[in-house]
């Protein structure tokens, strides 16, 4: 071996390390904040199983939203409509339990994710729309819509069956939130890495017009990820309303930021081509870490805002400065 490969080992073995440093800095940030929220809260019950659980319970929807959130980012799209697709889907859930029963619900709460997917996914793909706009439009129309139909009050659900299996129930001790969390989240984590579909997904993000040459249809692509969304963003609505037993416009109301939050915190490209599932799961995680954590601590809201997004944005620039 000369002289110079052995000068130059050292500087190769250090860049390798720094890129898989900072390609799992969203690890060893939620391990940090753990840590650090452990050892400051360790006496007001931060660490209690009873707490820890209640961190799953209100991050779950979060992460199932942000688990379809990081297909639609990956294709090189955005979906600001969420929050408000969830908020809908919660009445419109209520509102059939009340006139059909359990079965009703579902799949009106269904529906109403594929309406409104299908609406994002024509006027993107077929009008030419960006998706920020289309969406964007979409969450003003379905938050009233929401309260149009509702009369802006709270539609109850009075079916345990319904509540115990979207949202209210256990098993033995651990939530029905997390066990939907995480079979949705392994799932999307299959279909993203080890099919063709999530292989074409990644491709139109990483560069439309080469994905077109290489025969993928770029705008079926776009328009499947944005209706998978939609229904991701109905089924929280649904699982919102079952854990509170009520279908409520608000529901749902800013989620659309923590969504994006938690996809590009766990290391997903907001210009497409680059997506990680069990990177978003962390994220969200983190993000419901956070809250509790400062939650706990006694701080006012408008200083647990300041620093949650502080927080946030040193993870972001973290995880991001890699590409």
């Amino acid at each position: 071996m000369s002289s110079s490969e052995t000068a130059n080992m050292p500087s190769v073995a250090t860049r390798l390390g720094l890129a898989n440093w900072r390609q799992n800095i969203i690890y060893i940030g939620f391990v940090v904040i753990f840590l650090v929220f452990a050892i400051a809260l360790h006496d007001k019950g931060f660490l209690n199983p009873n707490n820890l659980l209640n961190i799953f319970r209100q991050t779950a929807m979060i992460a199932v939203m942000a688990t379809a959130m990081t297909y639609v980012l990956s294709a090189g799209e955005i979906d600001l409509s969420v929050g408000a697709v969830a908020g809908l889907a919660s009445v419109t859930t209520a509102m059939a339990i009340d006139a059909g029963g359990p079965l009703s619900g579902v799949l009106a709460g269904l529906a109403t994710g594929i309406v409104v997917g299908t609406f994002n996914g024509l006027l993107t793909t077929r009008i030419g729309i960006p998706s920020f706009l289309t969406t964007l439009a979409m969450m003003g129309i379905a938050r009233g819509v929401a309260m149009w139909i509702s009369d802006t009050a709270a539609v109850p659900i009075i079916s345990r069956t319904y509540s115990w299996i979207f949202g209210g129930g256990s098993i033995g001790p651990i939530p029905i939130l997390l066990v939907w969390m995480l079979v949705l989240g392994a799932i999307g984590h299959v279909v993203l890495r080890k099919t063709g579909f999530g292989r074409r997904v990644l491709a139109t993000g990483g560069g439309e017009t080469a994905a077109r040459y290489s025969g993928i249809d770029t705008r079926s692509i776009k328009f499947r990820v944005l209706v998978i969304s939609s229904m991701a963003a109905a089924l929280a609505g649904m699982l919102y309303a079952g854990r509170l037993q009520s279908g409520r416009f608000q529901l749902g109301e800013g989620d659309e930021l923590s969504v994006i939050a938690a996809a590009v915190l766990g290391g997903t490209s907001l210009f497409g081509g680059v997506g990680t599932v069990i990177g978003t799961i962390v994220g969200a995680l983190m993000i419901g870490l956070i809250n509790n954590g400062l939650i706990l601590m006694g701080l006012e809201f408008s200083q647990q805002l300041i620093a949650r997004g502080a927080i946030i944005i040193l993870a972001v620039a973290l995880s991001q400065s890699r590409k």
